[in-house]
C-alpha cells in the first residue's frame, strides 16, 4: 500500500485525485493540505510518514515549491510529485532543482501520474523516464 500525502487547494480536483488513485493504485492516502504551512506541519510530525507528496505549485497560500525546498530533510525513500495546470518547461525545470522527483500536468499527464504510483505501489523502480520532462 502506498502512502500517500496530497497538498492541494481545490477541493474537487483533490477529491478526483483520491477517487481515481485509490480506484487505480493500491494506495492509502494518509492526508491532505490545501496550503504550505498545515503541509508542511504534517511532513515534518517524526509521527507522520508517506512513500509519496503529490504536491500542486499554487496553494491557497505559500507555494508548492515552497513545500519542495523545505522538504529535502524527508527520508530518501519518499518521492515528490507535482501535479500541476503550470507544468510549463521553466516550471518542471524549477520544481526538478528543488526535489521532485517527477512533474505531471493535470491537464494531460493523470494517465502517466497513475502508471508512475502504479510503478511505485509494485516496488518497481520509479525512475522511468515517462513523464519526467
Amino acid at each position: 500500500m502506498l502512502k500517500t500525502y496530497i497538498v492541494e487547494d481545490s477541493p474537487v480536483i483533490r477529491e478526483n485525485l483520491i477517487a481515481a488513485l485509490e480506484e487505480l493504485v493500491a494506495v492509502e492516502v494518509v492526508g491532505t493540505a490545501d496550503n504550505e504551512a498545515a503541509a508542511l506541519y504534517w511532513l515534518k510530525q517524526p509521527r507522520n510518514g508517506c512513500d509519496l507528496v503529490i504536491v500542486d505549485i499554487f496553494l491557497k497560500s505559500g507555494s508548492g515549491l515552497g513545500v519542495l525546498s523545505a522538504s529535502t530533510d524527508l527520508p530518501d525513500a519518499t518521492k515528490l510529485v507535482v501535479l500541476s495546470n503550470y507544468a510549463t518547461p521553466d516550471m518542471r525545470r524549477k520544481c526538478l532543482e528543488l526535489g521532485a522527483d517527477k512533474v505531471f500536468d493535470k491537464s494531460n499527464e493523470i494517465d502517466a501520474l497513475i502508471g508512475y504510483c502504479q510503478r511505485l505501489a509494485s516496488g518497481e523502480a520509479a525512475n522511468s523516464s515517462s513523464g519526467s520532462l
